[in-house]
């Protein structure tokens, strides 16, 4: 009986673990199709592949890995990665105006994407460790506000605004989850706001696009020139799409076609109703993370599952608000599917994350019965 259960609860593709693995093989999937589409050469597709390997591998060690153990490991993986965002400000490569990615030859690594799962993790072991402690200034309030101060500021500085975002987002999230006092967290976020919205005064660029958001028609030759592309996009697919290979808009109108804007040449080539799929996929993949949280045995795996599921969703809410023209423009890809291999690496990892959670879960049913 045991038996029979253990082999519907592994093989069922309607299982969370199976919905989840599958939503990331479809987004995976169609990701590659529009890559070779959008950027018209096989050379970025090429290398989305080589990465996608690395990224599957990580992924299924982050799924078996022993996440409790590792957690001996917080602090070290968690300075690691402030030293790493701190070269990256020295001797990074720069690319329009950006210092954001370490050049290893055939490679380039932006080491902020592993930072954002840096800081969750060191978040969710520093909270787990002080769980009777949450509710206190200095350990449930101070030390994870600063680790998220200081990876957010270290991003900023390169200056990559989109995932500085994030990571507030992401790290907020974790403590109001965790039960920090609110009369610590709002003069916190009421601080932030200020600073971020001094940030984009400050910056020409940045303001640049915040009035061009407001404005798309009065912009759409200068801030606002990639979100107008995007809704002709849009408009051009309608419900069934021109065809794999027909777009138009990514044929020098549209810039950044296979990374920030790559849904807009979803829409386009594939219309409509790809784009609601690709929307209907995350969300089963948030479904299935509610599942992993609901699943988590201690508040470190809460924690970090949670973690997990806020840096894909949030991203991929960004984007799409975006290319929608509901966001004010920022530089950040939609997970599995733009290019880009160090984001690719650090969203399998974060699947694997929560299919972890989730699998020992399922070992615990598995046994119950036996137990009796």
């Amino acid at each position: 009986m045991a038996s029979a259960n253990a082999r519907s609860l592994r093989f069922s593709p309607f299982t969370p673990t199976w919905l989840l693995i599958q939503a990331v093989v479809g987004l995976t999937l169609l990701g590659l199709v529009v890559l070779l589409s959008a950027s018209r050469t096989s050379t970025y597709f090429i290398k989305q592949l080589s990465f996608l390997g690395v990224a599957v591998s990580l992924g299924v060690v982050m799924a078996y890995l022993n996440l409790e153990k590792m957690r001996c490991l917080a602090w070290p993986i968690v300075m690691a990665s402030i030293l790493g965002l701190v070269l990256t400000l020295i001797i990074g490569k720069e690319v329009n105006g950006a210092r954001r990615w370490i050049d290893l030859g055939l490679i380039h690594i932006q080491l902020s994407e592993f930072a954002k799962l840096a800081m969750v993790f060191g978040i969710a072991h520093y909270l787990a460790l002080h769980r009777r402690a949450i509710q206190t200034f200095k350990h449930g309030f101070l030390v994870p506000t600063l680790i998220i101060a200081v990876t957010s500021g270290l991003i900023l500085l390169q200056p990559d605004f989109g995932n500085a975002v994030l990571c507030g987002v992401v790290g907020g999230g974790l403590l109001f989850i965790a039960g920090i006092r609110l009369v610590y967290l709002i003069p916190a976020l009421m601080t932030v706001m200020s600073l971020f919205a001094t940030a984009v005064i400050i910056d020409p660029g940045r303001l640049r696009r915040i009035t061009a958001f407001l404005d798309l028609e009065a912009h759409k030759m200068d801030g606002a020139y990639q979100l107008y592309q995007a809704i002709l996009a849009f408009g051009a697919g309608g419900v069934g799409g021109v065809g794999l290979g027909k777009g138009r808009q990514q044929l020098a109108f549209l810039p950044e076609a296979h990374t920030d804007f790559i849904f807009p040449v979803i829409g386009e080539e594939l219309g409509f109703c790809f784009t609601v799929g690709v929307i209907v996929l995350f969300l089963v993949i948030f479904l299935t993370g509610l599942v992993a949280l609901h699943r988590a045995h201690n508040l470190f795996y809460l924690l970090l599952a949670l973690g997990a599921l806020l840096l894909i969703t949030v991203q991929a809410l960004i984007n799409i608000g975006v290319t929608t023209g509901c966001l004010p423009t920022k530089g950040l890809s939609l997970p599995f599917i733009s290019y880009g291999g160090s984001n690719l690496v650090l969203m399998f990892m974060l699947i694997g994350i929560l299919v972890n959670c989730l699998r020992l879960r399922s070992k615990r049913l598995i046994r119950k019965p036996r137990e009796l």
